[in-house]
């Protein structure tokens, strides 16, 4: 889901849009036609909001635009409630990962249409894209999106010889067994950041789960996902990271600012946190997006962020419409980008953020972006998340093959509703 990616990823919107206050554009003129806006807090800064509608009434004076900030926290029933027709906004904001549990629920508006006539959706980054089709429906509209890079202390790296970064599996193997000496981590990976082990799955051609016959069962156990965690077991041993814990226990930024780890894997945003905590560290942190098998291409990595959406009970749902065709639009696009150092919605609009190294590293993952499957209980799943503690078994020691197969029994029992 977005939050779980893009936290600390972005700047704090400002007072006026958060936490449930709304926001509207203009004037209350009598014989204006409102349309509600539902938008994530954080998601946007105060200055991208005003700007853009600013320029939205210049070009439809009749519209009045209300935005209304909604927190993370519970958002779902919040969600499911509206497109039943309680309080229904005409726009809303969701997670790229949300929008086949709210299409299941039903209440969406189909916008197939709009994507290919008016959206270009055949130039859309498929991690977003993807998420939002459902059996070849359009439900979700792409808008920005965040991924994982890695994170590397160019002092560290300098030390050990190395002057340019791994463009390879293979390369990146080596550089980090290189930097894993003279009391230095390679590399830190916590034992269950299982959003970089699925990247990894995927570049092996497994899934975390598929579709078979009409129903979902988890594939941790095929020979791709089984190959993904093998290399997620070369890599982790290459640091000290925990093999009981995620990224967040303890927090992998605060471990980097320490100085005497070489990378992390992790949003850009990171940085900021890391030369927070080790103002040494200012100016000496690169990035580079998780290399591939081969030099054709990046490696695969899940891809965080929003789409936008229309519910079929909206009352003003052509005006809705009309707003995401411009907030998913080239130009807003590019303003979003350069405003709050997200990936655009299409590679090719990625030119805007060339200039900021990081953001620019996570746009190239991007290209080989991926979300999680698109079945309606995922989210079941990573409640209970049964891939940490097989990563955590596998890591210890455990035989690969009979906990991926315990872990997948469980993912399937967990799609299938139990």
């Amino acid at each position: 889901m977005k939050n779980r990616i893009l936290v600390g990823a972005v700047a704090l919107v400002s007072t006026f849009a958060l936490g449930g206050c709304g926001f509207v554009s203009g004037s209350e003129a009598s014989g204006s036609e409102k349309v509600t806006i539902w938008l994530m807090k954080d998601s946007v800064s105060a200055d991208f909001l005003e700007r853009f509608t600013e320029a939205y009434r210049d070009e439809h004076p009749s519209i009045e635009l209300e935005f209304k900030i909604q927190s993370w926290s519970g958002i779902g029933p919040k969600v499911i409630a509206a497109l039943k027709g309680k309080d229904t906004p005409d726009v809303i904001e969701v997670g790229n990962t949300q929008v086949s549990q709210y299409a299941e629920s039903g209440g969406l508006s189909d916008l197939t249409l709009e994507s290919v006539r008016d959206l270009g959706s055949d130039e859309w980054l498929p991690g977003l894209a993807d998420p939002g089709s459902i059996e070849g429906v359009q439900y979700g509209i792409p808008w920005y999106a965040a991924n994982r890079v890695v994170i590397y202390n160019k002092d560290l790296f300098e030390q050990a010889g190395i002057t340019s970064p791994p463009k390879t599996r293979d390369e990146w193997i080596a550089d980090s067994a290189q930097l894993n000496r003279n009391g230095n981590q390679g590399i830190y990976l916590a034992g269950q950041n299982w959003y970089v082990l699925a990247g990894f799955i995927w570049d092996e051609g497994g899934e975390l789960a598929e579709e078979r016959g009409g129903s979902w069962e988890g594939t941790l156990d095929s020979p791709g996902a089984l190959r993904g965690m093998s290399f997620y077991k070369q890599l982790q041993a290459l640091g000290d990271g925990p093999k009981n814990a995620d990224e967040e226990r303890p927090p992998q930024a605060k471990v980097f600012a320490e100085g005497d780890v070489a990378q992390i894997i992790s949003v850009p945003g990171a940085a900021a946190q890391i030369e927070q905590l080790n103002p040494e560290l200012k100016g000496k942190l690169g990035y580079f997006p998780i290399p591939g098998k081969t030099t054709k291409s990046p490696g695969s990595v899940f891809t965080g962020g929003s789409d936008l959406i229309v519910p079929e009970k909206a009352g003003r749902r052509a005006a809705g419409i009309d707003v995401i065709k411009a907030l998913a639009g080239q130009k807003w696009q590019e303003e979003l980008a350069k405003a709050m150092s997200y990936v655009p919605n299409k590679p090719g609009l990625a030119r805007v953020i060339v200039g900021q190294e990081g953001t620019a590293a996570m746009a190239r993952g991007a290209t080989k972006g991926r979300a999680t499957p698109n079945a309606p209980q995922w989210a079941d799943v990573e409640a209970v998340n049964p891939i940490k503690p097989y990563m955590t078994a596998v890591l210890e020691g455990g035989d690969p093959q009979a906990e991926a197969k315990a872990a997948s029994e469980k993912i399937t029992e967990r799609l299938a509703g139990g």
